[in-house]
């Protein structure tokens, strides 16, 4: 990464919402928040982007029944931007992820890409300061998006959000469409189960420590499947909770995580890609899952550098957005962001790196 031109590379900016008022904070932002969400809906073929808005009401409609927390301040930042697209950013959740948790000198670390198909999502990545009953947190986050995803309490813990596997009722490669459709509809159906984004901002916000916010990220019922990677400030505080609806099984001793169970179980498929999506049999999908894993959870070098050396193929793939490096004991953050370049290609680095350091201002380097 030291041979990217520093003048191509914006900063990540830090900012402060312990006040709570997000509202005002994406006002501020405006601009950010639109261009996110025009590069986001890129993605769309033209025909279908007069559709955002239809999406959009249905996205507030569903977690209006959801037990989502936020609603208030979902709806708070959708007036004060007056555009579509504030609801459907809050209820996506087609991202793919690759983490691990890990120790060095004792202290626990969790390193995590998180990948989407959407551009400007590291080009437009922010850190939110934010504040609950339990104390301080940093969110990895966009202007408008009220989950949390990526984040680490100083002191207290770190997390991240891995999109688990397809539920599967078909076996062939061509029928994936129906399956994400039928899953689609389970969910839109589905009344009184908070998103799993949302749920892990109220334990930044609820949770003292790291055994609290394994028993709350275990526990509470969510509106989807989802895998979660935890650690805590002491030696051996690190697992991989991997949830579905109202069940959990947690792994402490493999605790590397991509987009599949590990081991695989009948019945669910690894994620995989769009451009793989009507191709790869299950075999392959499993096997894509399981190489992102192993090749992060192989990578022997410091993880309290700032380097970001670890981020190398096939853990950056064309759809990384986002990388980050988080140590709770010592409150460290890192994150940089990148974003997609020709197709097949290896998505690029588009910011510096930006590190959240304990009583020290914010550096960008």
């Amino acid at each position: 990464m030291s041979n990217l031109a520093t003048s191509d590379l914006t900063d990540i900016p830090v900012f402060d919402l312990r006040d709570g008022d997000a509202a005002r904070h994406v006002r501020q932002s405006a601009d950010r928040a639109r261009a996110l969400r025009d590069a986001c809906l890129g993605i769309f073929p033209p025909p279908a982007r007069p559709l955002v808005p239809v999406l959009d009401r249905a996205s507030q409609r569903w977690l209006e029944r959801s037990r989502s927390p936020y609603m208030p301040e979902i709806a708070k930042i959708a007036a004060a931007l007056d555009f579509s697209g504030i609801w459907l950013l809050n209820a996506s959740y087609q991202w793919g992820c690759t983490a691990r948790a890990g120790e060095e000198a004792g202290r626990p670390w969790l390193l995590r890409t998180l990948d989407w198909p959407f551009a400007g999502l590291g080009r437009y990545a922010e850190v939110a300061q934010m504040r609950g009953a339990c104390g301080d947190f940093y969110s990895v986050t966009w202007p408008g998006y009220v989950g949390a995803l990526t984040a680490m309490a100083p002191h207290r813990f770190a997390a991240c959000v891995n999109q688990a596997p397809m539920r599967r009722r078909t076996a062939h490669r061509w029928l994936r469409g129906y399956d994400f459709a039928v899953n689609a509809v389970a969910i839109w159906r589905s009344d009184d189960l908070m998103p799993p984004d949302q749920l892990l901002r109220q334990v930044f916000e609820a949770c003292s420590d790291y055994a609290s916010a394994r028993r709350m990220l275990e526990t509470v019922p969510v509106a989807r499947p989802v895998i979660y990677s935890l650690v805590g400030c002491k030696a051996r505080e690190h697992c991989v909770i991997e949830r579905t609806e109202t069940d959990f099984i947690t792994r402490e001793d493999e605790v590397s995580a991509a987009n599949d169970w590990v081991p695989s179980r009948a019945g669910w498929e690894g994620r995989i890609g769009m451009r793989r999506f009507l191709t790869s049999s299950f075999a392959e999908a499993a096997d894509y899952n399981q190489l992102r894993r192993e090749t992060l959870k192989s990578w022997d070098g410091l993880m309290s550098t700032s380097s970001f050396d670890w981020v190398r193929e096939p853990v950056l793939n064309p759809y990384t957005r986002l990388a980050v490096a988080m140590c709770p004991a010592t409150g460290v953050l890192r994150v940089v962001g990148y974003d997609k370049t020709e197709a097949a290609r290896p998505a690029k680095r588009v910011t510096r790196v930006r590190e959240i350091i304990p009583q020290a201002a914010p550096q960008a380097a």
